[in-house]
């Protein structure tokens, strides 16, 4: 990064980051793509891309787009989020066919543009939108004239999980947006890729939204090196997951669904053990363990490249400690 060759990335003379774009619509095999600051700009930007205001998109009701980037899509965009529940956050054909606006209408609803997707879905437990079932949604998204974007910022791991190349993943999408600074290691940027005329508009809505930046190359040089060197090992990550969450999920008033842990995330139920989320925070962070509560009663744990086997198992020591002891047999 220190030594990174830089130029002004507003004008797109940036040699590092025109690098890097070119390496991330490679990769996926797209036309170009757009360095921005961060996962949720990346899809904010594509949000506003694909529709004008007015418009509908179609989430599920745990996704990242509803929940967690600040009702973007109604306050920088002015659309409406048609949300459906699914089991383990991924969206089927069907239910994606079942919330698609009627035409006309009589003018009463808005537009039907956008259907947008999470793979790895993190509200489900990091679960993976097998080819099949993206290949199924794409078809409906397509007979009934609407653009697909995928919020990807976990994208490598479902790629890794599922021992296929990412551009696999990314071919039924219009759109994509993958987190450099979440599995990947880096400090800071996403990257949101698709085709040539869509990264052009796109490119207006990154400098509306407050995204350009000028000697970029600084940040993109970490994105370049994490894209060289940090795909792979996430198999490490899932690993190391499965095995916090086997082993959390035999102890006492704790409970882990095994089924949904398919890449980095556990997301553990300590309702049993008669103490609220924020207590266990309390308890893990005294023993040197950080996790976040996502409700009163229930975890979430990441595995990252910050996390080796001895943190896996300083994680389990910091369990063992706070939860209730199962009764001896009578």
């Amino acid at each position: 990064m220190a030594s990174a060759e830089v130029g002004d990335d507003v004008f797109g003379d940036d040699p590092s980051v025109n690098l890097l774009q070119e390496r991330a619509a490679s990769l996926l095999g797209k036309e170009a793509a757009l360095f921005v600051p961060s996962g949720t700009m990346a899809n904010q930007v594509a949000l506003r891309t694909h529709t004008e205001p007015g418009d509908e998109i179609i989430v599920e009701s745990g996704s990242h787009i509803f929940l967690y980037e600040g009702g973007g899509f109604a306050a920088l965009s002015g659309l409406s989020a048609r949300c459906l529940d699914a089991e383990g956050g991924l969206l089927s054909a069907e239910d994606v066919l079942a919330a698609v606006r009627p035409p006309g209408g009589l003018s009463h609803f808005p537009n039907t543009k956008l259907v947008c997707l999470e793979n790895t879905a993190n509200r489900g437990g990091g679960t993976v939108y097998t080819p099949e079932r993206t290949l199924s949604i794409a078809e409906v998204a397509r007979d009934e004239g609407l653009a697909l974007h995928l919020d990807g910022a976990r994208v490598f791991n479902a790629s890794v999980a599922l021992d296929l190349p990412v551009a696999a993943l990314a071919a039924p999408f219009d759109s994509i947006a993958f987190c450099l600074s979440k599995g990947l290691g880096c400090p800071v940027g996403s990257l949101l890729v698709g085709s040539v005329p869509f990264i052009e508009r796109a490119h207006r809505f990154r400098k509306m939204f407050g995204g350009g930046m000028r000697q970029a190359g600084i940040i993109a040089a970490a994105g370049l090196h994490a894209l060289d060197h940090h795909i792979e090992r996430l198999a490490d990550d899932h690993r190391r997951a499965r095995h916090l969450a086997e082993t959390l999920a035999a102890m006492a008033g704790i409970a882990v669904d095994l089924a949904r842990v398919e890449t980095n995330m556990v997301y553990i139920d300590i309702a049993a053990t008669g103490r609220c989320a924020a207590d266990w925070i309390e308890g893990l962070e005294s023993q040197g363990v950080w996790m976040a509560a996502v409700s009163g009663t229930e975890l979430r744990a990441v595995t990252h490249l910050d996390v080796d086997d001895v943190g896996i198992d300083r994680t389990i020591d910091a369990f063992a400690a706070l939860a209730p002891q199962k009764a001896s047999a009578s």
